[in-house]
């Protein structure tokens, strides 16, 4: 056996006080197999159920007892059988001891893969623990269960129980609950078992481990405090985002007779000039270019490897600050765990040293890490003490990346208390608000927290396992409707929606929605529906202005060039494409020429209305696609244009309606300061008056 396999026995109750969860464990168990069929598909598992009126297991033959035990499927490799298997378990009819079930499993296990073992084996016991269980033959149940689990550690096993006791719908006396949560406890003690209380489907659908992730080292070295003082430290990550599979394709092409065919599909790109598309590009005349606005900026290697930051490998401590200082919403990635090199005791003896002072000065460190020699970036973040609780496991820590300045975005949004007193909410409205905060409270007091973070998979990825399960039995399988445990996950609790319809109700009537009928026509759409040359009343310098600044880049027509009917419209189509980055310097282009064809052939100033409302379009055009270069550069020709051709009248008329220059405050890449925005206008004066 591998070291990267699995050994797995479940042990599953399937006696008269399992009946009613039974559905739900099939679900969950058949969900394991299929994970493995994708990510694991050479683990083994086998399948014990007790609680049958049956008896079939091995030690009853060799040593008798273990009654009510049946061995379901002994250990094979996972297959498409053992998933149908899982979803139709047996109804048992008699209540059996948990105790015999789990002895049978380490049987299967021990006999399967001897002491010469070098992969992983683990017993997964699924039940709600409320029947007695039996005396032994000599001792006491507590020696009894300390014996088997000096065994589960002698063989190296591992054991998930998972409790489940539903919130109604079993009766056990309170002495035996008591008795098996007392004696399951000492194999979380005596043994590696981990032991999960569960009270609804939901949680049961996650506390199984479905997959074992190794965890692998991101760094190993030294934690340095100062020059002279460092602790080596081994750092792994404790969290990760559980992905989609990758898929890959599949090819059938290859000949059914060849047994070697791998099916991989080979994939190779071709690089073709757009001057000639019939020529193939070689690869030492290719070269990487990088999207900077409408232009591609192209970098060779050489250049690249040049400017690029590489950085020395280690992890430094730059200093410590109060745990009120670092804020939860401060986390930016995955969380780490920070451990002594095991087995050395100096970096054990510090590391708890540091750590439990950290505790009790209520502080955090900040380090900088990088985790490997040259890589692109390092991180900056915060290591919290993480105090065991254990005596046979040392203390830690725990660390979290922290942003730097470039990626904290502040919102500041205004207090309420600035707002009018008619737009404030009254006390009736706060209470009303009051009550459905604390009505849709996940984590009431007295009850069980809904949803659990450590129990509560991610639907997506659930119904993508059993979609994908069926579509391998049948391709053509259409997509199963959303099960009834998922849908309580992604759905509204209607039991708790129904319960508290009332205050839904008073919150409804608090706050009455009305239409707001400022709202009812866009700026946009009135200057589509006015014509430029309209003589109806607003048709003021404040009427013209006010269409540009409502500019939405979201048309859809694919506009080629600008027209005479409507500029502005075909300038906003225009810049608005992204099918080509020459369609926003085409636009600007495009819109210059047509200002200066509406100044230039203007009688006694009929398109300057027009004029203004196409520049006003193109200066909030070349903000918006960080051109303002461009735009000063054009208003300054502008201004020189209007003089040669006597034109001062144009210009007087932009002065009049205040446009300026765009200033570094608008757009960063401008080399104007704001004060010199309108010094344009201001310059243009003396020689107007001579």
């Amino acid at each position: 056996m591998a070291r990267n396999k699995e050994g797995l026995v479940l042990v599953l109750d399937v006696g008269p006080s399992m009946h009613a969860v039974l559905p739900e464990i099939e679900k969950v168990c058949s969900m394991l197999i299929e994970k493995k069929l994708i990510y694991a598909k050479y683990d083994e598992v086998g399948v014990v159920v007790f609680g049958t009126a049956d008896t079939k297991n091995d030690l009853t033959v060799e040593v008798g007892g273990y009654e009510n035990v049946m061995v379901l499927r002994d250990i094979k490799v996972v297959d498409g059988d053992l998933v149908e298997a899982l979803q139709q378990l047996p109804r048992g009819s008699v209540h059996a001891d948990f105790l015999d079930a789990i002895v049978v499993g380490m049987d299967m296990l021990i006999k399967k893969y001897g002491a010469t073992y070098k992969g992983r084996k683990r017993l997964c016991l699924i039940t709600n623990a409320v029947t007695p269980t039996k005396d032994p033959d000599e001792g006491t149940k507590e020696d009894q269960v300390k014996t088997v689990a000096a065994q589960m550690r002698t063989h190296g096993m591992k054991m998930d129980c998972i409790i489940t006791r539903a919130k109604q719908g079993w009766n056990a006396a309170k002495e035996i609950v008591q008795e098996n949560d007392f004696l399951l406890n000492i194999f979380s003690n005596k043994s590696s078992s981990k032991k999960v209380y569960v009270e609804s489907e939901i949680s049961l659908l996650g506390a199984l481990r479905t997959r074992n992730i190794s965890p692998v080292t991101v760094y190993r070295g030294d934690f340095e405090l100062s020059p002279k003082m460092k602790i080596k430290v081994w750092v792994y990550k404790k969290t990760s985002e559980e992905k989609f599979p990758t898929l890959k394709k599949y090819s059938d092409k290859a000949p059914p007779t060849d047994k070697f065919a791998t099916h991989e599909i080979k994939v190779d790109y071709e690089y073709k000039s757009i001057e000639d598309p019939n020529r193939v590009v070689p690869p030492e005349q290719r070269i990487k270019g990088y999207r900077y606005g409408p232009q591609v900026v192209p970098i060779s290697s050489a250049e690249w490897e040049a400017v690029k930051f590489k950085p020395e490998k280690g992890v430094k401590l730059l200093g410590f600050t109060d745990a009120a200082n670092i804020m939860r919403h401060y986390y930016m990635k995955d969380v780490y765990v920070f451990i002594a090199e095991p087995g050395n005791t100096k970096a054990i003896l510090a590391v708890s040293a540091l750590a439990r002072a950290m505790k009790e000065m209520n502080k955090v460190a900040i380090i900088r890490c990088a985790w490997r020699q040259g890589q692109a970036n390092v991180v900056v973040g915060a290591l919290t003490p993480n105090i065991s609780e254990k005596d046979n496991i040392p203390d830690s820590f725990y660390f979290k990346v922290l942003p730097f300045a470039e990626d904290v975005r502040e919102f500041q949004f205004p207090s309420f208390s600035s707002l009018p007193p008619s737009m404030q909410p009254n006390e009736q409205q706060q209470e009303a608000a009051d009550k459905l905060v604390q009505m849709l409270d996940l984590a009431p007091t007295g009850k069980e927290e809904a949803l659990q973070p450590d129990l509560t998979p991610n639907p997506v990825l659930e119904r993508y396992y059993r979609s994908l399960e069926l579509k391998s039995k049948d391709p053509d399988a259409a997509v199963p409707p959303l099960d009834e445990t998922l849908r309580k996950i992604t759905e509204p609790d209607a039991e708790l929606l129904d319960q508290s319809r009332a205050v839904i109700e008073e919150f409804h009537r608090c706050f009455e929605l009305k239409q707001n009928p400022k709202l009812k026509k866009s700026s946009r759409r009135v200057l589509r529906e006015k014509p430029s040359g309209s003589s109806e009343d607003g048709e003021g310098p404040g009427a013209v202005a006010q269409p540009v600044d409502a500019i939405e880049y979201t048309s859809e027509v694919k506009v080629e060039k600008i027209g005479d009917s409507n500029p502005v419209q075909d300038f906003e189509a225009m810049i608005s494409r992204r099918d080509s980055p020459q369609w926003v310097s085409k636009a600007i282009e495009s819109m210059k020429y047509k200002i200066f064809d509406l100044v230039e052939n203007s009688l006694e100033g009929d398109t300057y209305p027009k004029a203004l409302q196409c520049l006003l379009a193109l200066r909030k055009g070349c903000i918006l696609e960080q051109e303002p270069k461009q735009f000063n550069e054009f208003l300054r020709n502008l201004h020189k244009f209007c003089e040669e051709k006597h034109l001062q009248s144009f210009s007087e008329y932009l002065a009049s309606h205040e446009v300026m220059l765009i200033s570094k405050t608008e757009a960063p890449a401008s080399d104007i300061p704001e004060h010199e925005a309108r010094l344009l206008m201001a310059k243009k004066e003396p020689k107007a008056e001579q």
